[in-house]
């Protein structure tokens, strides 16, 4: 929390800056395209993490397909996770976020700007009208990341249940998975301390939709957990830089 007022307060001039051109962006999709956009999310990003102090090792890149849409689904940890993936992923992505939090300040103006969806936990007719939007979205080329345990606990490397639901857009998209692996990123904006912090993000190697295409939801999420769970078993905490 300590890290999180420090960012607010040495990043004031920035954020009053950018904060107006986000939102400007976001309302004439006609002059400035997903690129563009993207191109200001990852400089705002990059800001946040270097006044925070934050490192981040990202590993994997090679294994993102290099054309058309797919959905990665990833562990979840905290605050950092969405920002820790954009500084991370050269191409324009977007998220599913939580319709309350995607309402505070910063957060707000930057779903705006990458177009991301705001999912309503007590609307299940909303929720089924995103599945089908991400899915159309990702038919067309757009790039998607999830977290499927639909919250985080601020203080362990420990997978919580992921949602067999939110696997459903893979299998209506017909996309690849790329699964990502979250690692000490929960340490960035919890607790009490600016000390400098490293943490860890890994895209595996991708699971083609013809592998998932004649399993059920159950059997996908528990591939993907398979798969994000070896590899946290190999992950370290790293010294900070």
């Amino acid at each position: 929390m300590l890290r999180f007022i420090w960012v607010i307060v040495s990043c004031l001039f920035l954020i009053m800056y950018y904060v107006p051109k986000m939102s400007y962006y976001a309302r004439h999709p006609e002059k400035y395209g997903e690129d563009i956009c993207y191109q200001m999310a990852q400089v705002m990003c990059n800001h946040v993490r270097r006044r925070a102090f934050i490192k981040t090792v990202a590993t994997g890149m090679e294994n993102l397909p290099k054309e058309g849409g797919y959905i990665m689904y990833a562990n979840h940890q905290g605050k950092y996770d969405v920002l820790g993936v954009i500084v991370s992923h050269d191409k324009p992505i977007t998220y599913v976020m939580d319709a309350k939090r995607s309402k505070l300040f910063i957060a707000d103006q930057l779903t705006d700007l990458v177009k991301a969806q705001r999912l309503d936990k007590e609307d299940i007719k909303q929720q089924v009208q995103v599945i089908n939007d991400v899915s159309t979205e990702i038919k067309a080329g757009r790039r998607y990341i999830l977290f499927p345990e639909g919250g985080y606990d601020h203080s362990h490397n420990e997978l919580k249940e992921f949602m067999p639901g939110s696997f459903k857009i893979a299998k209506k998209a017909k996309c690849p998975i790329v699964p990502v692996v979250l690692y000490d990123s929960f340490k960035p904006f919890e607790g009490w301390s600016l000390r400098r912090v490293t943490t860890q993000l890994a895209f595996l190697e991708p699971i083609p939709y013809e592998v998932i295409a004649d399993k059920t939801t159950t059997e996908i999420r528990d591939m993907v957990v398979d798969k994000i769970q070896r590899k946290l078993d190999t992950m370290e905490t790293m010294n900070c830089w």
